[in-house]
C-alpha cells in the first residue's frame, strides 16, 4: 500500500508541482485589490500562429500526445545558435541591467525586464520548443497526461541539447547574476511550459531544487505575447518579506491574517516575446487561464530556479521540495552545490559538466525516484498533494 501511494504521488506530482506556477489555493473571499504597473506595458491580444479561425468554436492549438509517441534518452533538434555562437565553444553573451531594476526585485519581490532576448533567440527557443512538443519526452508524461498543461517537462535541459545550449551561451546567466548580486549562477531546476489549461491561484514556489529561499532566484523567459484576457502573472507586491506563510506551504490563502499589507497591491505583467520575469521564490503570485481551459494560441515559457554562488546542497527528502531534485547524483546534505546535475552557466559553462550531460550521465531513473519519494508516503504528505485537484480553477478572484 505504501509503494502504491509513492508511485501515485510520483505520477501526479513529478512534473506538476512547480508548474507555471505550482499549487493553488482554496477559493478565498473576494477582495478588490489595487492593480499596479511596474515596468510592464499592456499588450494587445495575442496573434500567434495557430489562432482559432472561427470565433464560434474554440479549439485547442495542441493535442495530447499518444502514449506511443513519447521518447526516451537524449534529444537534439540540431539547431544553430544565434549570432554565430558555437555550441560548447563560445562564451555566454551578456546583457546589462540597471541598479533600479535590481532594487525593484529586492523591494517588490519581482521585476519585469523587457527585451533581453532578440528575435533570433526567440526564434531559437520557439524551434526548440516545437521540436520538444513534436517529439515528447517520457519525463513530460505525468504533467501532460494530467491535462494541466498542453506540454510540461521538468529539467528539459538534461534531455534536450538545445535548451542546454541556451543556458550555456545566452545572456540568461548574466542577467540573473546581476539580479542576485552574485558572481556565479547554476541551474537548480527548470521547466518548459506550454499553455496552462487551468488557472494556478495564489501560491509561493517551493519546487526550487535542493536550495533555500535566499539561495534561489526564479525566472521566466517568454516566447509569446500575453493574451488580452488571461495568462498574465500577478504578484503580491513585497510578499516575499511575509513571515506568515509556512515554508512548506505551496498554496496560499491571501485572506490569512498577516497578509493584509500585501494583498491589496498587485503587480500584473503582460509579457512579450524575449522578456524575462524574475522573482523571489517566496513572492506570492497566480496566473489565470482561459475560463474554458482552451488555449487557441501559444503561451510558451522556459522557467525555473537558479542558485547563486556559494549555495549548498539541502537534502529535502520527506518534504515536497524533493520533487525538483530527483537526479541520481551523489551530493549529500551540506555539500557545496557543485555538480553537473546543477550546471554552472555564469560566468561560463564548465566543459566537464557539459560532457557529463552529453554522455547521458546526468538524468533520473525510476529506482532513484522511488527512493527519494519514499518519505512522501505518509498521510500528511499524500493529503497535501492530492488536495491539489480540489482547488484547481481557470479563473481566480
Amino acid at each position: 500500500d505504501t509503494m502504491v501511494k509513492v508511485v501515485a504521488i510520483a505520477l501526479v506530482c513529478l512534473a506538476l508541482t512547480e508548474g507555471s506556477m505550482g499549487f493553488v489555493t482554496p477559493a478565498s473571499r473576494c477582495f478588490t485589490p489595487t492593480v499596479l504597473r511596474q515596468s510592464s506595458k499592456a499588450a494587445t491580444e495575442a496573434d500567434n500562429v495557430g489562432m482559432a479561425s472561427s470565433p464560434l468554436k474554440r479549439e485547442k492549438i495542441l493535442k495530447e500526445p499518444a502514449l506511443w509517441e513519447y521518447n526516451f534518452g537524449l534529444q537534439d533538434p540540431g539547431l544553430a545558435l544565434p549570432h554565430g555562437l558555437k555550441s560548447r565553444e563560445s562564451a555566454p553573451e551578456t546583457y546589462a541591467i540597471t541598479e533600479e531594476q535590481i532594487r525593484t526585485l529586492e523591494e517588490d519581490g519581482v521585476v519585469h525586464i523587457k527585451g533581453v532576448f532578440d528575435e533570433e533567440w526567440v526564434d531559437y527557443l520557439r524551434k526548440a520548443t516545437a521540436h520538444q512538443v513534436d517529439e515528447p519526452h517520457f519525463w513530460a508524461f505525468a504533467g501532460t497526461a494530467s491535462k494541466l498543461y498542453d506540454y510540461i517537462q521538468r529539467n528539459v535541459w538534461q534531455t534536450n541539447r538545445a535548451f542546454a545550449d541556451f543556458y550555456y551561451h545566452s545572456a540568461m546567466g548574466s542577467v540573473l547574476a546581476q539580479c542576485g548580486r552574485t558572481d556565479e549562477i547554476r541551474v537548480s531546476t527548470d521547466l518548459l511550459m506550454v499553455n496552462p489549461n487551468k488557472g494556478f491561484k495564489w501560491h509561493q514556489d517551493n519546487q526550487n531544487g535542493p536550495i533555500t529561499w535566499e539561495e534561489g532566484i526564479r525566472f521566466w523567459i517568454t516566447m509569446d505575447e500575453t493574451p488580452k484576457d488571461y495568462g498574465a502573472p500577478v504578484y503580491l507586491k513585497g510578499s516575499h518579506r511575509n513571515n506568515v506563510v509556512d515554508e512548506q506551504a505551496v498554496f496560499v490563502d491571501v485572506e490569512e491574517k498577516g497578509l493584509e499589507s500585501y494583498r491589496d497591491e498587485l503587480l500584473e505583467f503582460r509579457t512579450m516575446p524575449g522578456d524575462m520575469l524574475i522573482w523571489h521564490p517566496r513572492t506570492i503570485h497566480k496566473v489565470d487561464g482561459p475560463s474554458d481551459g482552451i488555449w487557441t494560441s501559444y503561451r510558451r515559457v522556459l522557467g525555473g530556479t537558479v542558485a547563486k554562488g556559494g549555495s549548498t546542497y539541502h537534502d529535502k527528502r520527506g518534504s515536497g521540495g524533493v520533487l525538483s531534485d530527483l537526479g541520481r547524483h551523489s551530493l549529500q546534505d551540506g555539500d557545496k552545490l557543485q555538480s553537473s546535475f546543477f550546471p554552472i552557466v555564469y560566468p561560463r559553462f564548465d566543459d566537464r559538466e557539459a560532457q557529463s550531460r552529453d554522455s547521458g550521465e546526468v538524468g533520473r531513473s525510476p529506482k532513484d525516484i522511488v527512493a527519494k519519494l519514499g518519505g512522501l508516503a505518509g498521510k500528511a504528505s499524500g493529503d497535501r498533494f492530492f488536495s491539489f485537484f480540489k482547488v484547481l480553477g481557470s479563473q481566480s478572484r
